[in-house]
């Protein structure tokens, strides 16, 4: 122990060094749960920047670790009440000059009012939809910096103030919790990260909180029978905390280690990520309305320079034209501009089938095909009349500026979440792949489970089609053979016209194949040709896609008259390689033989795109961390100001949390492009406020009976509330229901009450007539089902009406 004073006999200045180094002593001492507190918020940055591109976020949450705990720390002499106000303004010092590094970083346009306010809108469904790695914005830093200075500011408070270290570390602990379950599955196990954070949290524990006692055994002056209670209850104390940890241990030693092999849960299945619209689901429908406007300007392209082609290992040589399939091009040739790539097809339409996730400006790199070439391009896009999400750039975008983008990786597509715009204007650097020529005759295709999606064919196959692909094959065996044979026979027999009506459902293929010339028949556009190709080659065996978009000299504007899908092959070592079944403009297509000829049929009509209800994610239930109730000897006031405000905090983000995602699911369900989606949408709000109050229904049960069991809770959640008697779907008001009969009085409807039945209507009707439906009937079932849900909210007592829109039911359940 540091002596206080000088010892008899010692020199007159050993006294005062003596205690000079008990001052610094103590001053380290007192430093150390401060450094401990920075380090456990900071190491939560730490684990949750693994998921970022670069360090930048790791840095601002440290900083704010740092921040909160100094000021803490310098406020320690001010009253209790006053240090919250003062930490609160320095967070929001901090977090305004880190929004305004993260968009200087990300060259967001916008002032830092408007990047805030957007940041605060859409922080928490944007960083939980964005690609990894996530680039740092204001939207995907806004929440973890906020986050940890509260957390900071909570820990100190309690630890330095009231002395309970441990208490003090809840909020650091519960924040390094939620950085794992944000990176979830996407990151390698955080074991050194958490070693760290044991390691930190035991030396803050161990470290003396204060200066050692002057006087030695504190209990070394009372009675001894005093001193030998006192002593006795310390050590009985001291033995039940070690036997409590010693169980702990023992009990939740097993379960946590057999969570280590465990695959955590991504919180990203949670939260739709940005959907593309009707007309972006399909684009094969406008190639036909384009051809009739060839001179729409639809964007203005400037290539600013293509590198040198960059050949992998094994790559052979270039040759060719960009016309050729599977061959490179050089800088100067024409370039194809990708809009959409159309994988699914379900015998009446080809979509997109894409799950974009929000990106930054560098894009994830995919390994390029073994055998193929790769030459970048970077192109400056200005959008002139073109309209939708589908954003266009050259094959494959590695780094997009000038635009918030999403970004499917398995087709290599982008989005604007927010819609394109005239003027808007972005730079797309692309790594365009162009196959070794020589190797497609010998390259086999891929099959397997991998490339189902583009083999699958759907049901109901007219024979005149498998009969023709059966015949194109017959004699050439090889993937590449079969191709071009398709490619030919389409290119020789079939005419290109501008007018041709739109539809590659399996009649409009039959007929675009078969039918009588003098009929319209064996003329179309490039959608009849892709879609006719991708057919044909699935029906042959091999893996295909149908891709949308433009033909570009890389100079200039393009034009409607640009616009035209094309086909491709999936071949082993090459990746997807392009076809041009189009015919050449200077050759007179050949009747086709009677070999290949059935029956015409009548033209069908142009197919109408069907809605696609996806089903929405089932998240698993997150429970709420409970603090550990305070011990006596600390004043109420800095308990309430220090641990119990942060906590009030921390829980008030979590509740609003819950509330921007019910509402966020709310309005993705009824705001869809498609009205049938928001009629499915709508029907599954009703089902949860069932759900909501006590009234669940079956999964075995009709549309019609689960409108009556929702008619019958409305009316007993009416009766208990004192809101009146049962009452039907119209308004009208039942009497005398007893077992005998009785009588039923129809009245006028009633504005409050829901049409249950007609929603159950329109839901039958999307269901048995795809199609049908129209947006005012999606407007009609959102009404109804809002009107619903608030008037069964309405019946409940008022303590479940405020739990009502924080419930994390809705969001787990499919």
């Amino acid at each position: 122990m540091l002596a206080t004073s000088a010892e008899p006999g010692a020199p007159p200045g050993n006294g005062s060094a003596q205690r000079g180094t008990g001052r610094v002593a103590q001053v380290l001492r007192a430093a150390i749960v401060p450094l401990a507190l920075i380090g456990l918020t900071a190491l939560a940055g730490v684990v949750l920047g693994r998921v970022y591109a670069g360090d930048l976020l790791t840095r601002l949450v440290i900083g704010a670790a740092a921040g909160s705990v100094l000021v803490s720390v310098a406020a320690r002499r001010l009253p209790s009440w006053l240090v919250a106000p003062v930490s609160v303004a320095a967070m929001a010092g901090w977090t305004l000059w880190s929004l305004r590094l993260a968009a200087a970083r990300a060259e967001l346009p916008g002032g830092l009012l408007e990047v805030t306010a957007d940041a605060a809108r859409n922080g928490i469904p944007r960083l939980l939809t964005a690609m990894i790695p996530v680039e740092p914005t204001p939207d995907t830093v806004l929440m973890p910096v906020v986050a940890a200075w509260l957390a900071g500011l909570a820990g100190a408070e309690v630890a330095l103030r009231t002395g309970r270290v441990l208490l003090g570390y809840l909020p650091a602990a519960g924040l390094y919790a939620a950085a794992l379950y944000v990176v979830g599955p996407n990151a390698e196990p955080a074991i050194g990260a958490t070693l760290a954070f044991v390691a930190v949290a035991a030396v803050g524990v161990a470290a003396p909180a204060g200066a050692p006692p002057a006087g030695g055994d504190p209990a070394a002056g009372l009675a001894p029978r005093v001193r030998a209670a006192v002593r006795v209850r310390l050590a009985a104390t001291a033995a039940l905390g070690v036997a409590l940890v010693v169980g702990l241990v023992a009990l939740l030693g097993p379960v946590i280690a057999g969570q280590v092999d465990g695959r955590p849960v991504d919180p990203r299945r949670y939260v739709e990520p940005p959907q593309v619209q009707t007309l972006d689901e399909n684009p094969l429908i406008r190639i036909s309305g384009w051809a009739l406007h060839p001179e729409q300007k639809l964007l203005d392209v400037s290539t600013v320079g293509p590198g040198a082609a960059t050949p992998p290992a094994g790559a052979g040589p270039e040759g060719g034209t960009d016309d050729q399939p599977g061959t490179a091009v050089d800088a100067s040739d024409s370039v194809r501009i990708r809009l959409a790539v159309l994988s699914d097809y379900d015998g009446v339409t080809w979509r997109v089938g894409a799950t974009y996730r929000n990106a930054g400006r560098i894009l994830p790199a995919a390994t390029p095909a073994r055998d193929s070439t790769v030459q970048t391009i970077r192109q400056q896009i200005t959008v002139a009349d073109l309209s939708g999400r589908l954003l266009p750039a050259v094959a494959t975008p590695r780094e997009v500026s000038g635009a918030r983008v999403a970004y499917d990786p398995a087709t290599g597509t982008l989005i604007r979440p927010e819609g394109l715009t005239p003027g808007l204007r972005y730079t797309v650097t692309s790594a365009r792949e162009q196959p070794d020529n020589n190797l497609l005759p010998t390259a086999n295709v891929p099959a397997g489970e991998e490339v189902a999606r583009v083999l699958r064919v759907a049901d109901g196959v007219p024979d005149p089609l498998r009969r023709l692909a059966a015949q194109l094959a017959e004699e050439n065996g090889a993937p590449y053979a079969r191709a071009t044979a398709i490619e030919q026979f389409l290119a020789e027999h079939y005419r290109v016209v501008a007018d041709a009506p739109s539809g590659h459902a399996y009649p409009n293929l039959g007929f675009f194949l078969f039918g009588p010339r003098n009929a319209g028949g064996q003329r179309g556009t490039s959608e009849q040709f892709a879609a006719a190709f991708a057919v044909l080659g699935r029906l042959s065996g091999l893996p295909t896609r149908v891709v949308v978009g433009f033909e570009s000299t890389g100079q200039g504007p393009v034009r409607a008259g640009d616009a035209y899908a094309w086909p491709e092959v999936l071949f082993d070592g090459l990746g997807w390689v392009a076809f041009d079944p189009l015919p050449r403009p200077d050759n007179e297509p050949r009747p086709v033989e009677e070999d290949f000829r059935p029956t015409p049929d009548d033209p069908p009509p142009s197919e109408a795109p069907e809605p696609t209800v996806e089903p929405t994610a089932s998240p698993e239930p997150v429970a709420a961390p409970d603090g550990p109730a305070g011990q006596g000897g600390v004043s109420t006031p800095v308990l309430v100001a220090g641990g119990s405000g942060g906590l009030l905090l921390l829980v008030g983000a979590l509740l609003l949390t819950l509330l921007a995602m019910r509402r966020s699911l709310t309005r993705a369900r009824l705001g869809r492009d498609d009205p049938g989606q928001r009629i499915a949408g709508a029907w599954r709000e009703v089902t949860d406020a069932l759900r909501l109050a006590g009234r669940p229904i079956g999964d075995d049960l009709a549309a019609t009976e689960v409108a009556g069991q929702a008619r019958q809770a409305l009316a007993d959640a009416r009766q208990t509330g004192g809101g009146g008697g049962p009452l039907t779907s119209h308004g009208v008001a039942e009497t005398g229901g007893g077992p005998g009969g009785g009588t039923t009085t129809a009245g006028a409807a009633s504005p409050d009450v829901p049409g249950v039945d007609e929603l159950a209507a329109l839901l039958n009707q999307v269901a048995f007539a795809p199609g049908a439906t129209t947006a005012a009937q999606a407007d009609r079932a959102g009404a109804v089902a809002t009107t619903y849900v608030d008037a069964l909210r309405a019946a409940r007592p008022w303590w479940r009406r405020l739990l009502w829109s924080i419930h994390p039911g809705p969001l787990r359940r499919r």
